[in-house]
């Protein structure tokens, strides 16, 4: 018998939405600094955008949201690991079988098409083309 695990929800604390709100004022100052130093040399509005942004990213990973960001990349990988990947011939005959399917379909659409096209306009209202 599977058993699943329940998640438990935690209630944002004021520190964390003080992270939350650091990190995003440091983004808006990041683009702000950008381009209020349109007077500096390039590389120094670069550097300039890349460490407040760095900033941000750090201190939203250290809050309670970046930390659950953290473990489901962790448990993404975790589980694509486990995925059991077909072996060429394996994935070639399936592609085929897709591949045969779709023209078929296509087929007895157009056919479904054509035949209610033939039925609703010769038979019911009589209009030749």
């Amino acid at each position: 018998m599977a058993t699943t695990n329940p998640q438990i929800e935690t209630v944002s604390s004021g520190a964390d939405k003080a992270k939350l709100a650091v990190s995003g004022v440091l983004v808006v100052g990041a683009v702000a600094a950008f381009y209020l130093l349109a007077a500096q040399p390039l590389w120094l509005r670069v550097i300039a955008l890349l460490l407040l942004l760095a900033a941000a990213v750090g201190i939203f990973l250290v809050s309670e949201n970046g930390k659950q960001l953290i473990a489901f990349a962790q448990d993404s990988v975790r589980e694509t690991r486990k995925v059991v990947w077909p072996a060429r011939k394996e994935a070639i005959q399936m592609t085929g079988y897709v591949f045969v399917f779709v023209f078929v379909m296509a087929l007895f659409l157009w056919l479904t098409d054509k035949t209610l096209e033939w039925a609703l306009y010769d038979l019911v209202l009589g209009w030749r083309r």
